[in-house]
């Protein structure tokens, strides 16, 4: 009787527990399907986040508007500012005195020509009267440069946000070159030195955001070609691309700059000099705004973020290797132009180089980067050199001359000599040019290009303007301060290169350019849009078909534009 009765509670608790094991069953597999569906939700946004980073491919006719755009602009912090405002800032200013050696001795003691050394007096003797103070046209030009340069500080805030969350690139570009452009116009209607900061301070606050565009517009066409993510052994593909886009469009700059040099050469031989570099300022602006056609292909961009960080305008000093690389450019513009205005000074007024020779000199300067660039590409791949390598390839050449120029400071440098080391620095100059911003570049995240190209902008301003102030200004006449400098500040670059632990592969990986190895990039979608059916949220795990590895399609890419 006892064990009936044991027996039917046995069965009344199963019959209880029963529904009880269901229930959680289906609790379970709800759970797990909901699971799964969120699961497939956050793949569908990932994939949505990954089509918003994704850049068309460029166009012939993109890539060909942003070389326009260097050979139209280029030559405006090279030739259009150091050179030609100088000119005629000492073609405003009353003739000095004869100096006690006279008009036709070097302080060396060689053979001069007049105007030459009435020329060489003009822009180094201090005669322009600032409070109780002089300076020369050279310093007054730096002056009004470094100006310009403080009153872009305030606009580029604003500017990198509007590059980067807005959507009037296109605007800004385009004002800021039509603008920069206006103000080489005017420059010979008042004969008066005190105006020049009116039209320099414009124009280099113009070319600070026309080149941030130009800048950012480097990164978006790299990823353009690439996709938005790579993993690290597809990087020299980037690599390849990159480095192909700069080298070029400074191949072409450099161009732009020796047409430039070659008109102030044929206008200072004619007797109204004056008028003469005014139509060269006049012929700087046309030929800047002439680059305005780069404006119709500018890209929007990708705007990650829906929020716009406070600190947008500063995310670079989030970054390691993008202070350091905004170091590095800073340091070696000033090594480049500080050779450039140190040497030039030192041909004019203390060698007495006839002026045919420093057309040559400049022709050489200005040119020759057109070609060893080019040349140095096919190099550069085939040893699979990286950009800190060969921004370091450009701080040697410097070094090399600089360091010979110092070494041989109290001798009569030989004419073929001066060439031959031209060519050298010409070729220094036009690498750290091309690699600054490629280095700069491969350390912007994606949605943050603008703020870091404004920063590079400036900051390359910056150094070239210091570069010349310091040659022009404190070490006028005196070749070996000049290059001394210029030896120390290269040195010191490379040293922060190498101990700065600066990588620009390490720095894609820390902007989110390239996944470590292990890590799953995600599939890019077309470029004519997001198709749903690869999105497969309801359930279905059936296979897909995947696309083309990225990096096939990517070198399948590259080489048909390098060939």
């Amino acid at each position: 009787m006892a064990d009936h009765q044991e027996s039917s509670e046995v069965q009344s608790n199963q019959e209880l527990q029963g529904p009880t094991t269901s229930n959680d069953q289906e609790i379970n597999r709800l759970t797990s399907d909901e699971h799964d569906i969120s699961l497939k939700m956050e793949r569908a946004r990932e994939a949505n986040r990954t089509y918003s980073r994704l850049e068309p491919k460029p166009e012939r006719q993109e890539i060909w508007a942003w070389y326009a755009y260097e050979l139209c602009s280029y030559f405006v912090h090279t030739a259009l500012i150091p050179i030609v405002f100088s000119l005629i800032i000492g073609q405003i200013v009353d003739l000095p005195s004869e100096p006690p050696r006279g008009w036709s001795k070097s302080n060396k003691g060689l053979t001069c020509k007049i105007s030459e050394m009435q020329l060489y007096e003009r822009l180094t003797r201090r005669s322009i009267p600032i409070g109780d103070s002089k300076v020369s046209p050279l310093e007054w030009t730096s002056i009004s440069w470094a100006i310009g340069l403080i009153l872009a500080g305030p606009a580029l805030r604003f500017i990198s946000i509007k590059l980067d969350h807005g959507r009037n690139q296109q605007v800004i570009a385009g004002a800021a070159i039509a603008i920069g452009s206006f103000f080489c116009l005017p420059v010979g209607f008042f004969k008066v030195t005190w105006i020049f900061p009116l039209y320099i301070a414009p124009i280099v606050v113009a070319m600070t955001v026309a080149t941030a565009s130009h800048t950012r517009h480097h990164g978006l066409m790299i990823r353009g070609f690439t996709g938005p993510i790579l993993q690290r052994h597809q990087f020299p593909v980037r690599r390849g691309v990159s480095s192909w886009l700069s080298f070029y469009a400074t191949a072409a700059g450099c161009l732009g700059s020796a047409v430039i040099a070659a008109f102030v050469y044929y206008m200072l031989r004619i007797r109204d000099t004056f008028t003469g570099l005014w139509v060269v300022s006049i012929f700087s602006g046309l030929k800047w705004l002439a680059g305005i056609v780069h404006v119709l292909t500018l890209r929007h961009g990708a705007t990650v973020s829906s929020t716009l960080p406070k600190d947008h305008f500063l995310t670079v000093f989030k970054y390691h290797h993008g202070v350091g690389s905004l170091i590095v450019v800073g340091l070696s513009s000033f090594t480049s132009m500080c050779i450039f205005t140190g040497g030039l000074l030192y041909l004019v007024g203390e060698l007495c180089l006839k002026p045919v020779f420093l057309l040559y000199f400049w022709l050489i300067y200005f040119i020759f980067p057109s070609v060893s660039l080019p040349l140095l590409q096919p190099l550069q791949l085939a040893l699979k050199t990286n950009a800190v390598k060969m921004h370091l390839l450009g701080l040697i050449l410097s070094l090399i001359t600089s360091g010979t120029g110092f070494h041989f400071r109290n001798d009569n440098w030989q004419k073929h000599h001066i060439l031959i080391f031209a060519a050298l620095q010409s070729t220094s100059t036009g690498v750290l040019h091309a690699f600054g911003r490629v280095l700069l570049t491969d350390c912007s995240p994606v949605g943050k290009e603008g703020a870091f190209a404004i920063w590079y902008s400036w900051v390359k301003m910056v150094g070239t303007c210091l570069g010349f102030a310091l040659a022009s200004g404190a070490a006028a006449g005196n070749v070996g301060t000049s290059f001394g400098i210029a030896f120390c500040t290269a040195a010191g670059a490379m040293l922060i290169s190498i101990y700065g632990n600066i990588s620009e592969v390490a720095g894609a990986v820390a902007a989110g350019l390239i996944a470590e190895e292990g890590e799953t990039v995600s599939s890019l979608p077309t470029l004519s849009g997001l198709d749903d059916s690869n999105l497969n949220i309801n359930g279905d795990d059936s296979p897909k078909k995947q696309p083309a590895p990225v990096g096939e399609e990517v070198r399948r890419r590259v080489k048909e534009r390098i060939n």
